[in-house]
């Protein structure tokens, strides 16, 4: 098991490597914020209607939660770099393909292409990382400015997309993408150098691949056409029994092939299982609040693209404060249920507070300490699921349960998306239809349908957020890490050593 330790210790290089590779996803994180500012342009000038808005970003995180599992394996098995490159320059001509769509259909293609090359890139860039850095210092400090960097990639996501919108057209949001890569793909030809040794050459599970997937897509969709359709609707509920059907089939699946795409072991450890189940609920709230406050503030509240990403600011201050001052320095001193369960709960406290929304909210008194609140929640939430998702893991194990951190995080939030948006749409229509009656003023009556809209669905996110800390007081047992063993880490002492610390994508 320390055969490759020699050649990758003294790899001069590893540190210029670390550097592309964190360019690769400031990228990726860029899109996810960026495409957030500018869905109300593109939603314009596509003609995109209101009931599919959401696929724009749900496409997206289908295809990378969808693959990222299949991903993650391709790497460990094609050679990381490879992988690496391909899913570069994959995503870089999707992005091209969005700058250029010219309707509904060429869009949401594009977005989940990047998805596709997203879910080929990400893991690939993680264990790229982790077998580039083995020593445990240096693991910890690459991991450490690859997380800020995820981090603050969230702001300049926010903010670029405002000037990109505002000032040149929000196609460029897109083509922004592809001197980001063409960068990180010369860098990663020329720097970037995968220790001999470390591969994983056992064949790739094709049905749990198919089953997977298919299962996640039936699942989102079943939520999503539940808006336009209703819950009832005869192929709603057909997309739910299927989405079932499939995922049941791929748990069995993995417990009888000789090498599963997601080993059972992974995600049966009490402590990992409690993270993703309560990280993807998390998400879930996170997701649909993106989406309904990027809308508030430009459609009700008329700001620019601009202000509106500025105004997202302290959110992201309040997520890289958590996790840098808070989480990343509590980590080691208290037990990681201790923080990620009173951080969901302030979280959904500032969450909370944006029920409270009306049409002349003012945003200094409500909408800042409401998302500083939620970012401090989250960020101090996030940084030790981070470290526990992948802790007693065995090494061969470590990019499959790297990738289920992104999973989790992916599929929650296209869940998010769509039910938060389903739950938002029927509550402006009922708002609607209750005072159609006795109002004189169309344009305000449709500003407060909207906003009605929105904190019907911010309460069910407040309740998630609920759960979500509920999950990881009660499943998350493990002690301080680094005091012992962790206490439900289902014997994997072989791997105890191996931790794989992986920032959190932020949205």
């Amino acid at each position: 098991m320390g055969t490759p330790l020699p050649e990758t210790a003294p790899d001069s290089r590893r540190w210029k490597a670390l550097a592309f590779i964190a360019l690769a996803q400031l990228m990726v994180v860029l899109d996810a914020t960026i495409v957030n500012i500018a869905l109300p342009s593109a939603q314009t000038d596509l003609g995109i209607s209101d009931g599919n808005r959401q696929w724009v970003i749900t496409a997206y995180a289908l295809a990378f939660g969808g693959l990222l599992l299949f991903g993650g394996r391709i790497a460990d098995k094609w050679g990381r770099k490879q992988t690496f490159v391909t899913g570069l320059i994959g995503f870089a001509l999707a992005s091209a393909l969005g700058g250029a769509a010219q309707n509904e259909a060429m869009m949401l293609g594009a977005r989940a292409l990047q998805g596709l090359f997203g879910a080929l890139l990400a893991p690939a860039a993680l264990s790229l990382l982790a077998v580039m850095f083995t020593d445990g210092k240096e693991r910890a400090k690459a991991f450490g400015i690859y997380g800020a960097i995820a981090g603050g990639g969230g702001a300049v996501g926010l903010i670029l997309g405002g000037f990109l919108t505002e000032y040149l057209n929000w196609r460029w949001t897109f083509f922004v993408n592809i001197p980001f890569a063409v960068v990180a793909v010369l860098g990663a030809v020329f720097v970037i150098r995968e220790p001999a040794g470390t591969r994983n050459r056992a064949p790739l599970d094709i049905p749990g691949v198919i089953l997977s997937t298919l299962g996640l897509v039936s699942l989102v969709y079943g939520f999503t056409r539940a808006e336009s359709e209703g819950w009832s609707d005869p192929t709603t509920i057909g997309m739910f029994v299927a989405s079932a059907v499939l995922l049941l089939a791929f748990v069995v699946t993995e417990a009888k092939v000789k090498h599963p795409l997601l080993p059972l072991r992974v995600v049966a450890d009490r402590n990992r299982g409690g993270v993703y189940a309560s990280l993807g609920l998390a998400v879930i709230a996170m997701f649909g609040l993106f989406l309904f406050l990027t809308y508030y503030l430009q459609i009700v509240k008329g700001f620019s693209p601009v202000k509106t990403g500025f105004a997202f600011l302290p959110m992201i201050v309040g997520m890289i404060t958590g996790s840098t001052q808070i989480g990343a320095r509590l980590m080691t001193r208290v037990p990681p249920r201790l923080l990620m369960g009173p951080g969901f709960l302030l979280a959904a406290l500032g969450m909370g507070l944006l029920t409270q929304l009306s049409v002349d909210a003012s945003y200094a008194g409500l909408i800042l300490p409401a998302q500083l609140m939620l970012g401090l929640g989250m960020g101090t939430a996030f940084m030790p699921a981070m470290s526990m998702a992948t802790m007693g893991v065995e090494p061969r194990d470590a990019g499959v349960a790297s990738a289920m951190v992104n999973t989790s995080q992916q599929v929650g939030g296209a869940i998010g998306t769509a039910l938060l948006n389903t739950i938002a749409a029927s509550a402006t229509t009922a708002y609607i239809a209750d005072h159609a009656a006795g109002a004189t003023n169309q344009q305000l009556l449709q500003a407060q349908a909207m906003v009605s809209g929105y904190t019907h669905a911010i309460w069910w996110a407040v309740g998630i957020l609920v759960v979500s800390a509920t999950i990881a007081f009660t499943l998350i047992n493990s002690g301080v890490p680094g005091a012992g063993a962790p206490a439900a880490s289902s014997g994997d002492t072989e791997g105890a050593e191996d931790e794989v610390l992986v920032p959190v994508i932020a949205h």
